[in-house]
């Protein structure tokens, strides 16, 4: 056999392990978290029940071209979207991708570079990402070819961008950036999506990481180098979160019965598990290093 059959079958091959895979475990998963996991620079969803990751993604494996694979290096961001039965998810390598859960199908991803640290669906389901390093959000005009190296892209300078947040309610996309919170209107323009800037208001402290809704309410979870907020989006105002204070990655909440999660970092920026709010542990796993951990639940603040 040449080389490059040898190759080409070791790629069917691959292409076959994502195929091949199911979404029933998560379906069945009363309590699921995903992980953006840099151990194995992969996207993974853990029942927390069981202790178990019961499903990951791969670029690799999962129709990425070989060439763009280091794009998702160090996973910074996994939220689940379209009512939990897909994930966003983002890279310091500079990648974004939209990847269903029942197949592991990467149905778009993109390039958005400058250590890409978060995404968000648009309403018209293009994607917008922010990244720290490059100070900037990038808009992708998004289809379900997975990867369009002509396709539609738009740079908007924000200051460490870290997190954005559609809004459905107000029709506003929300952003935490170093110590502002900017809020930006969407021109819904399909073919050439931008954003406009329309209203800032000043943060305590510096360095704003995390933004994400509180789940069934109409604030977020707010945090930078100290401290975690609760935002109310209605009246703009700011409240201390009865949550860990210091160094948070991510917050998560859910419905009644589930508990608040977070990543505090033991090493780095990483850790092997996800708290509670008061600090107890709700999954642990040796040699995991977990940058972000969320609820993998529907999300009625953006969609």
């Amino acid at each position: 056999m040449t080389k490059f059959l040898r190759v080409l079958c070791l790629l069917f091959f691959l292409r076959g392990i994502c195929a091949a895979s199911s979404d029933t475990a998560v379906n069945n998963c009363q309590r699921c978290i995903v992980l953006a996991e840099q151990a194995e620079h992969r996207i993974a969803i853990a029942d927390v029940t069981s202790g178990k990751i019961i499903w990951e993604w791969k670029p690799a494996l999962c129709g990425v071209l070989p060439e763009h694979v280091k794009w998702f290096n160090n996973p910074s961001e996994a939220k689940a979207v379209y009512k939990g039965k897909y994930i966003l998810m983002a890279a310091s390598g500079g990648g974004v991708a939209l990847v269903r859960i029942a197949d592991k199908k990467t149905v778009f991803y993109g390039y958005a570079g400058g250590n890409t640290h978060s995404a968000a669906i648009l309403p018209d389901g293009n994607i917008v990402s922010a990244s720290s390093t490059g100070n900037y959000l990038v808009v992708f005009k998004t289809d379900t070819t997975g990867y369009n190296a002509n396709g539609y892209t738009k740079k908007i300078p924000v200051a460490f961008g870290h997190n954005v947040v559609w809004d459905v309610s107000h029709k506003w996309l929300w952003t935490a950036a170093m110590d502002s919170m900017i809020v930006y209107r969407y021109n819904y323009d399909q073919a050439a999506p931008d954003l406009l800037r329309d209203t800032a208001l000043l943060l305590p402290g510096t360095e704003a990481h995390d933004l994400y809704p509180e789940y069934g309410t109409q604030s977020l979870w707010l945090t930078n180098t100290t401290h975690v907020y609760r935002f109310d989006v209605a009246t703009r105002q700011l409240s201390p979160a009865p949550v860990i204070q210091k160094n948070i990655k991510s917050v998560s909440s859910g419905p009644a019965g589930y508990p608040v999660i977070i990543c505090r970092p033991k090493v780095s920026w990483w850790t092997d598990e996800v708290l509670d709010a008061q600090g107890n542990r709700v999954f642990m796993q040796p040699g995991l290093k977990i940058y972000k951990a969320r609820w993998v639940l529907d999300d009625p603040f953006s969609e």
